[in-house]
């Protein structure tokens, strides 16, 4: 079940061509590193915060709320995955996780890994993300992996 007209919906095909790519029966995750073009799509800076992406159900869901048990289900297990995949490529020292639920808009599950050496690592979200002065001296640099533990 899509919506036209959604972002979401309609742009699941170029998700697939992220850097990172994970999918499964419920839901897709993706993270643009190096793929500008769809890094500014996404509304991102270049090189703030590379690795940063979203888990986003496949059907069109308006909010969290209205998943169901299999769709959170497989968004865990997603999750998992997402951080398996980034912690190998960038070893970030945290994650923020955050959900969109705004009227109309697809649901989404921002996965944004998180560095000690990140300028804004104390602020929201939308700063983190957006905002040049967040970017890292060193974008690419691995992190010191304080997650790396097994989950």
């Amino acid at each position: 079940m899509t919506e036209d007209g959604c972002h979401f919906c309609d742009q699941q095909a170029r998700f697939r061509k992220a850097d990172v790519y994970i999918e499964n029966d419920f839901c897709i995750f993706f993270a643009a590193m190096r793929d500008h073009e769809l890094r500014a799509e996404a509304g991102l800076p270049p090189d703030v915060l590379p690795g940063s992406g979203a888990i986003i159900p496949i059907a069109h869901r308006t909010s969290p709320f209205n998943l169901t048990a299999e769709e959170w289900t497989a968004t865990h297990d997603l999750l998992v995955k997402a951080r398996e995949a980034l912690h190998e490529l960038l070893a970030p020292d945290g994650y923020t996780l955050r959900w969109s639920d705004m009227t109309g808009l697809h649901a989404h599950l921002h996965v944004i890994p998180r560095f000690h050496d990140e300028p804004m690592w104390h602020q929201g979200v939308r700063s983190s993300i957006n905002v040049p002065e967040n970017r890292r001296p060193d974008p690419w640099h691995p992190g010191i992996g304080r997650h790396s533990r097994k989950l």
